[in-house]
């Protein structure tokens, strides 16, 4: 039987890696991306939306689409993420006096208010007969596992996503008959999002989309369904909140 999947931001490196495994397993895909369809290859059961702006009324009128064609969603992931912006001059903050207005609400935006509204709008047409919902966080967005300090603005919107998921798969399992939420470490993936910061990284520490990809698959079949919400990183072992 083959399953609906919806990958949202369609044209990050880990997306691109988790639409080929979906792809290949059979099942339907819809992606979403800020990117023009037209700039994606043509693959099979692969379907790309083009959405430019995430807000409120743009995604509420996508997800009425789908529900418009009776499409009931297995599995979403949200890959959407920001860590830094050249062209603005965002970078993560090492000391206190690097914070400013400009960056904080950045991170925000991107980080957990993009995803909290995800979250809002797809609860309607997620599958009651077991659904899967995850969000790409990040350990330094644990709040417990906090012992170096500074990225401040991308510690917290992390730590305020994680929150925004844990606080929505209660509501999920009461509207949803077998839901499960998963916040997602994907350890340092050698993506755009990442290059300024691989120097220091350990050759096997950095690791393809590919195989990040394929390690979450793996890992949400082994997840305990019984609990509402995981927050796990690349290997599978617990990250603490």
């Amino acid at each position: 039987m083959k399953n609906n999947v919806l990958i949202i931001g369609a044209s990050g490196g880990i997306a691109s890696a988790l639409i080929d495994q979906y792809q290949q397993a059979g099942d339907k895909v819809i992606a979403v991306s800020r990117t023009s369809a037209s700039e994606f290859g043509a693959l099979e059961n692969v379907t790309y939306h083009q959405m430019a702006q995430q807000d409120d009324s743009h995604i509420s009128e996508f997800v009425q689409h789908l529900s418009q064609q009776n499409i009931k969603l297995n599995t979403v992931v949200i890959t959407t993420g920001f860590l830094h912006n050249e062209n603005e001059d965002i970078h993560p903050e090492k000391r206190l006096e690097d914070m400013n207005e400009q960056a904080l609400s950045a991170y925000f935006a991107t980080n957990s208010i993009i995803p909290a509204l995800w979250l809002k709008q797809l609860v309607n047409i997620m599958s009651k007969d077991g659904s899967t919902l995850v969000c790409l966080s990040a350990r330094v967005g644990s709040i417990s596992d906090n012992g170096l300090g500074g990225w401040y603005g991308y510690r917290a919107s992390k730590a305020a996503l994680n929150m925004l998921v844990k606080t929505a798969s209660v509501e999920y399992k009461r509207r949803l008959k077998d839901a499960m939420l998963v916040c997602y470490h994907p350890g340092t993936v050698d993506t755009g999002l990442s290059k300024p910061f691989q120097k220091n990284v350990a050759a096997k520490k950095l690791f393809t989309p590919e195989f990040t990809a394929k390690q979450l698959l793996h890992h949400l079949c082994e997840l305990d369904r019984d609990q509402t919400c995981h927050f796990i990183d690349w290997n599978g072992e617990v990250v603490t909140w």
